[in-house]
């Protein structure tokens, strides 16, 4: 199975090298690897194109957007830029960071389990950040869940969920919509994939207000949404985030924001988030 890369990219400077070095020795190599310099102050683009000198597939493209960082909005509109500049002949997509180590088998085991069931939609490793001088799981992650740091789509799947929306929320409706349309997610425990810099570590007040209205965008409701809301503060270890949170969904329910899901997707959320809280509770 062929499969293409794209990695938005803004002053990656420090990881850019690492993240590329680790894709180039894979035991199998992407066709292609797009990555898109968002308007960058540092020598991301230079080193981007060293390794472009030597690896054929590697590719720069350039994009100029403001440099504020609304989690969802810069980074995937960055992907989409990526996605002008690839053709179709793919089976895979992936859309990377760039501040990620891969093991050199991680795209092999990857390609492998799409080939195992045709009904996988996507397929992901899991995350992990360096404490105390050791990797360990980043706190964030649900066994089930594949982190937006190293999403891996098939061709089919990621054209019927309508690709990625340039919203916070994008790495949460995927995968909803794949089991909206009976795709399977899964998660592979065995690939640890370095993650270099901690998730969200430069959002503001602003940020944290749109992981409240993502809540409401994904057809949550408030009760979901205020559970949702207490773990992933509690997860960050600042439960003053619950706030936050909750006036962003407010504020966007207030605004009558337009939902990233219909009614009847909407429907199944609710139902799909009913079951997994019961399911952790029993």
């Amino acid at each position: 199975m062929k499969y293409y890369i794209i990695i938005p990219a803004y002053n990656e400077e420090a990881f850019m090298a690492l993240t590329l070095q680790s894709l180039v020795e894979q035991t199998v190599l992407p066709s292609k690897v797009i990555v898109v310099n968002d308007s960058s102050t540092d020598k991301t683009p230079e080193i981007v194109l060293a390794f472009a000198e030597k690896h054929p597939f590697i590719s720069l493209v350039n994009k100029k957007s403001e440099a504020i960082h609304l989690p969802g909005s810069k980074v995937i509109q960055a992907f989409h830029e990526g996605e002008k500049n690839i053709d179709d002949n793919y089976d895979i997509i992936v859309k990377v960071d760039a501040d990620l180590i891969f093991p050199n088998h991680y795209f092999e085991t990857i390609i492998k389990e799409f080939q195992s069931d045709e009904t996988i939609g996507m397929v992901g490793g899991f995350c992990y950040i360096e404490k105390n001088g050791e990797f360990v799981l980043e706190n964030l992650t649900d066994k089930d869940h594949i982190r937006g740091a190293l999403k891996a789509y098939r061709k089919e799947a990621f054209k019927q969920i309508g690709g990625l929306k340039a919203q916070m929320g994008w790495d949460t409706l995927d995968e909803l919509l794949c089991k909206f349309y009976n795709w399977k997610v899964v998660t592979i425990e065995s690939l640890h994939v370095k993650h270099l810099k901690p998730t969200g570590a430069s959002y503001n007040q602003a940020a944290r207000f749109k992981q409240g209205e993502a809540f409401y965008a994904l057809g949550y409701g408030f009760f979901i949404t205020s559970v949702a809301s207490l773990k992933l503060a509690m997860r960050k270890g600042k439960p003053l985030l619950f706030i936050d949170y909750l006036k962003g969904f407010w504020k966007a329910k207030k605004a009558n924001k337009t939902m990233l899901v219909t009614p009847e997707q909407a429907k199944f959320v609710r139902k799909y988030r009913w079951k997994k809280m019961k399911e952790k509770i029993i």
